[in-house]
């Protein structure tokens, strides 16, 4: 069989977010279950595995929404998504340092990659960390759901937009099996749905991310149920460009899209205009979006980059401030990512935002 013809399943024409997701997540051959995709050694590098700080001030975050919640006496923390542990790891540690809350919270990382969790695995072994792969688990509230790019990693739908007709893209093989993109009509379900958006409403090209929101829409019901929050930081846009985002990375470089397929990582950039609306539709609240400049500065990561240095030597300081120009710098994560929090709760008074 010809590598290509793998992830189509038998399949003549594939739209774009199910193509993709074979691609990414097949059981044997996809990105996320046969491949190591962070770290120097894999194909990108993620905000925990940049300077553990970043981690800290999740857990700082994490505690501040505690309070803002009462202290309650029951606080689960999901991890959507949680990559290599790296993230996890350090809010067990910091968490350590405040017993009270400490001895009453429960955390969960939902991961659907079995290569994945064993990578977690080896990383964590803590009595307080159970493995998830669906919500059913939390059956009492608050929960803090928290995703660095997440949200990113899950397959999304394109269409164009010619005299008001909308045309979905889709993949299929040639006859020497070689992989091409083809439009046809959309069905009138989708055309529907992406009419229900006014967010959407006046592009040419429209990405949408059916299978993200439909993962969202179970996070609500648990937040609508239980009381909570969902926090998620990743890269994307306030304003559509009527752009094709689509991308791949391999070794930490761009990789054209159809090449590698299976070893080579596809994510898109986040349309957070159409997430706030989707949450509001969905009747959560929504505080302002904000880069994630704005939130790790707001949050003190400048302050508790100073305490750290202080005991450091010039090397490993140069090394520390590096980091943190990665995390915060307009030209790097710093303004690309965005940070988007929606809550069930009357108080709105939430660490880092205004």
């Amino acid at each position: 069989m010809n590598s290509n013809q793998i992830f189509f399943k038998n399949s003549k024409i594939l739209s774009t977010d199910k193509f993709f997701r074979n691609v990414l997540y097949d059981k044997k051959f996809g990105y996320y279950t046969s491949q190591m995709p962070f770290g120097k050694s894999g194909d990108f590098i993620t905000s925990p595995k940049i300077s553990s700080i970043f981690s800290e001030i999740i857990a700082i975050w994490i505690l501040s929404t505690w309070e803002t919640f009462g202290k309650p006496k029951n606080f689960n923390i999901v991890e959507l998504g949680p990559g290599d542990g790296s993230l996890a790891s350090v809010l067990l540690k910091s968490f350590k340092k405040f017993p009270e809350f400490d001895s009453i919270k429960n955390i969960f990382l939902l991961e659907k990659s079995p290569l994945l969790r064993k990578v977690q695995k080896k990383k964590i072994s803590n009595k307080d960390v159970k493995w998830i792969n669906n919500l059913n688990w939390i059956k009492k509230g608050p929960v803090v759901f928290f995703g660095n790019e997440f949200f990113d990693a899950i397959p999304i739908k394109q269409f164009k937009k010619i005299n008001n007709i909308f045309f979905e893209k889709n993949y299929t093989l040639d006859k020497n099996k070689n992989i091409k993109e083809i439009f046809s009509k959309a069905s009138s379900a989708n055309v529907k749905i992406i009419k229900s958006y006014k967010s959407l409403k006046n592009l040419k090209f429209i990405e949408f991310p059916r299978f993200g929101l439909q993962e969202l829409k179970k996070i609500n019901k648990k937040i609508s149920k239980l009381g909570g929050c969902i926090l998620m930081i990743d890269y994307g846009y306030l304003k559509p460009k009527n752009q094709n985002t689509l991308q791949s990375v391999m070794k930490h470089k761009r990789n054209s899209l159809l090449n590698n397929l299976g070893r080579a990582d596809i994510t898109a950039h986040v349309n957070f205009a159409l997430l706030r609306e989707f949450f509001w539709k969905d009747g959560l609240k929504v505080k302002d979006i904000i880069t994630q400049k704005q939130f790790l500065e707001r949050m003190g990561i400048l302050e508790r980059a100073k305490i750290i240095s202080n005991k450091m030597k010039f090397r490993e300081k140069s090394d520390l401030y590096l980091r943190l120009m990665r995390l915060l710098g307009s030209n790097y994560m710093g303004d690309l990512f965005k940070v988007i929090m929606a809550y069930k709760l009357n108080n709105n008074n939430f660490a880092g935002f205004k």
